[in-house]
């Protein structure tokens, strides 16, 4: 029961959606726009940057939260497995989440925050996929899903990586891909949304290029 109280806490958390609160102080429901998803990709195309960084914040910080909350209910503070579970708990709540009849996001910027808790250290290659990807394709979606993949062999080959955090960056990924799998679908079928500006090929295009 001690492990179960601190896993459904984070859940709960991880169920409070930045893009839906906010959302809910202009009435509006991004599910309604765009990709109809409740992230921070479709909080920018529907609602603008300061809105996006808005829901981007909230929904690292209730990542970062969760993997916080053993510690903060001194129930096994010290145990890396309940800090972990604690975090999926939380990706777990953000797609499904039980406020929002479970229609919530993808699970990338939550599993940042619990990342950036759990070990910060390997922020620095999955940024580096997932903006290398970006630069060259344009499509944000394979960019997450590259660089939560890239991060796999990443931990697995680090001896220094517990098997809590093995086990943690192995789910997360798993969750993530089919989390994008309408993504992975319009991919295959050329429909996907794509961001040229941010392309490599159109850094230095001029406007009579066309």
């Amino acid at each position: 029961m001690l492990y179960l109280i601190p896993i459904l806490l984070a859940y709960l958390i991880g169920s409070v959606s930045g893009s839906l609160l906010l959302g809910g102080l202009r009435n509006v429901d991004i599910r309604t726009q765009g990709s109809g998803n409740a992230g921070g990709t479709n909080a920018f195309r529907t609602q603008g940057l300061i809105f996006a960084l808005g829901v981007v914040f909230i929904d690292i910080g209730k990542g970062a939260l969760a993997v916080a909350i053993p510690g903060l209910l001194n129930t096994y503070p010290t145990e890396p497995m309940l800090a972990a579970t604690c975090g999926f708990g939380a990706i777990v709540g953000h797609c499904y989440p039980l406020w929002h009849k479970f229609r919530g996001g993808k699970g990338a910027g939550t599993y940042i925050g619990v990342l950036l808790m759990l070990a910060p250290v390997y922020m620095l290659p999955v940024l580096v996929a997932w903006l290398t990807v970006l630069f060259i394709s344009g499509y944000v979606g394979l960019a997450t899903i590259v660089a939560v993949c890239a991060l796999i062999p990443t931990v697995l080959i680090d001896s220094s990586s517990d098997y809590a955090l093995k086990l943690l960056v192995l789910s997360a990924a798993i969750l993530i891909i089919f989390t994008h799998r309408e993504n992975i679908r319009k991919l295959g079928n050329g429909t996907e949304n794509r961001f040229e500006k941010v392309r490599f090929k159109n850094w230095f295009k001029r406007p009579s290029d066309g």
